[in-house]
C-alpha cells in the first residue's frame, strides 16, 4: 500500500505544490519546493501548467491511522483519514468495488447483475451491501493483488468506476469508506486537513472530528443486502467484521 509518512508544502513565489516522502519531513519539503519552482518555471516559460497531476495519479494525502496485520504478521489493511474526514478501509487483499448507481439503473437489476457474474465464475462469492449512490461488492472466496489483471477484468464486467480503477493502482490496494460522508450528516468540511500547518489548526480539527464522530451515530455507510453462499476466505473474516461494525451495516440506519 502506498501511504507515505512524511508530506510537505513547498512554495515558490505565488506557486505551491505538496511533495511526500518515507524518510523524512525534510526531504518531503525539499521535494516540494523544488516542484514549486518548476511549476513557476513553466509557467514563466509556457504561461500554462501543462504538467498537471490529476486524481488519482500520486499518493493520497492521507493519515494512517491504524494497521492491521494479517496471519504473517505483516501490515495488510490500515485505516486513513481522507480529505473530508471520512476513515477509509484500505486493504491489499480484500477485493472491495464500488458501483454508482445512475437514474436509468435500477438497484435490482444491479444486484442480479453481480449475482449472474459470480455464478459464472468457479467458486467466486460476492458479499453485496448498499450504498447511498448504489452498491459496495465484497469478493469473500480469495485473496486479491491489485495489480493483478484479473481485478480490471472484475472491474470491467461490472462497471467499477474508472478513477477507483486507477486508485487501486496507484495505491496498490482496495478501498471502502467507513464512515458517512460530513455532509449527508448535516456537517460542514473539516476546516483543517493533515498535516496541520500550525496547532490551532490541529486543534479545530480536532474539534470538528469530535462533532463529527457524533453526528455519524444517527447514520450507517451500507447496508448489507446478501451474502452470498459461497464460502469466506478464514483471512477475511475478521476484516468483514471489523467493516460491518464500523459501517454499522446491520443496523437499518439511513445511509450517509
Amino acid at each position: 500500500m502506498n501511504f507515505p509518512k512524511f508530506w510537505a508544502h513547498g512554495e515558490s513565489g505565488s506557486f505551491s505544490s505538496w511533495r511526500w516522502s518515507d524518510s523524512s519531513v525534510e526531504e518531503a519539503r525539499l521535494l516540494a519546493h523544488e516542484a514549486a519552482v518548476r511549476l513557476e518555471r513553466r509557467f514563466r516559460e509556457t504561461g500554462r501548467l501543462v504538467d498537471r497531476y490529476g486524481y488519482p495519479d500520486r499518493p493520497l494525502r492521507e493519515p494512517v491511522l491504524r494497521e492491521l496485520c494479517g496471519p504473517s504478521g505483516r501490515v495488510a489493511h490500515v485505516i486513513t483519514r481522507n480529505s473530508y474526514g471520512c476513515q477509509v478501509l484500505n486493504s491489499a487483499r480484500a477485493l472491495f468495488a464500488d458501483v454508482d448507481l445512475p437514474g436509468e439503473l435500477r438497484e435490482a437489476a444491479a444486484i442480479d447483475k453481480a449475482r449472474q457474474w459470480a455464478q459464472s465464475q468457479l467458486g467466486w462469492n460476492w458479499r453485496i451491501y448498499r450504498t447511498k449512490a448504489g452498491l459496495r461488492l465484497l469478493a469473500t472466496h480469495a485473496l486479491f493483488d491489485p495489480a493483478d489483471g484479473v481485478c480490471e477484468s472484475v472491474f470491467e464486467a461490472l462497471g467499477a468506476d474508472p478513477l477507483y480503477r486507477k486508485l487501486c493502482q496507484t495505491q496498490k490496494c482496495f478501498r471502502a469508506r467507513l464512515t458517512p460522508k460530513p455532509w449527508r450528516c448535516a456537517m460542514p468540511n473539516p476546516p483543517a486537513r493533515w498535516p496541520f500547518a500550525d496547532f490551532s489548526r490541529e486543534r479545530a480539527f480536532a474539534d470538528w472530528d469530535a462533532r463529527y464522530q457524533s453526528a455519524c451515530r444517527a447514520r450507517a455507510t451500507c447496508q448489507l443486502v446478501d451474502q452470498g453462499a459461497g464460502q469466506i476466505h478464514a483471512e477475511l473474516e475478521p476484516l468483514i467484521a471489523l467493516h460491518d461494525e464500523m459501517t454499522r451495516a446491520a443496523s437499518g440506519l439511513a445511509l450517509g
